[in-house]
């Protein structure tokens, strides 16, 4: 059956996030992205979609991966819920070389990355990680230039920005455009991103130093 609501995007034929990120955000200002795991899988599927918008900013959680998940088990015992700036740094930087040992070399794989770093340099991009364990959500949100139709579009649902999330596999968002519900999503936005810690550098010197890009 083909799914032909525009609201809910499932990843099955003409209903994948990837799909409607591409018919979207040739027109968008501003894009934001809270999502509990980030990897460049994702980025390289849409950063000539990217070329257009003024300022990109991705929020994350902290991959689990085992590492990852010894630490939590040592923090819950003692109660603590939030990582240290250090430990925050390190597990991203992990997380990103993980994935990337994981990633096929291919030129496709290259460019997305290569771009990616570029625009992190230039300012373009900026990637934050939150300390808290606590963050799972995923959500998207798009504002509009100043004089078009209206504020912006919120997507929220099971999709990581991975290559999985956005086309790879079974998943289920829906898109909201009521103004009210992209501006509460934009407060909450700001609010987590005041208390995460900036990653530009660790991502940038762990692809440099630490993979097969080097």
């Amino acid at each position: 059956m083909t799914i032909t609501d525009n609201k809910f995007f499932t990843n099955e034929p003409d209903a994948s996030l990837l799909d409607r990120f591409k018919q979207t955000l040739k027109d968008v200002q501003f894009f934001d992205a809270l999502v509990g795991y980030f990897q460049t899988s994702g980025f390289h599927q849409l950063y000539e979609d990217f070329e257009q918008i003024e300022k990109i900013r991705i929020l994350v959680g902290l991959g689990i991966d085992k590492q990852t998940f010894e630490i939590i088990e040592d923090a819950e015992r003692t109660m603590v819920f939030d990582f240290t700036h250090k430990e925050t740094r390190d597990l991203f930087a992990d997380t990103v070389v993980d994935e990337i040992d994981q990633t096929p070399d291919t030129s496709q794989v290259e460019i997305g990355i290569q771009k990616f770093t570029e625009y992190l340099v230039s300012g373009k991009i900026q990637i934050k990680a939150h300390p808290s364990q606590k963050i799972h959500a995923k959500v998207y949100i798009s504002r509009f230039h100043e004089q078009d139709r209206d504020f912006g579009r919120m997507i929220t649902g099971s999709s990581n920005f991975s290559y999985s999330g956005l086309v790879g596999q079974y998943e289920f968002n829906v898109e909201l455009k009521d103004d009210p519900d992209v501006r509460f999503a934009l407060e909450k936005f700001e609010q987590l991103w005041g208390d995460a810690i900036d990653v530009n550098e660790d991502y940038i010197n762990s692809v440099q130093t630490r993979t097969w890009l080097n």
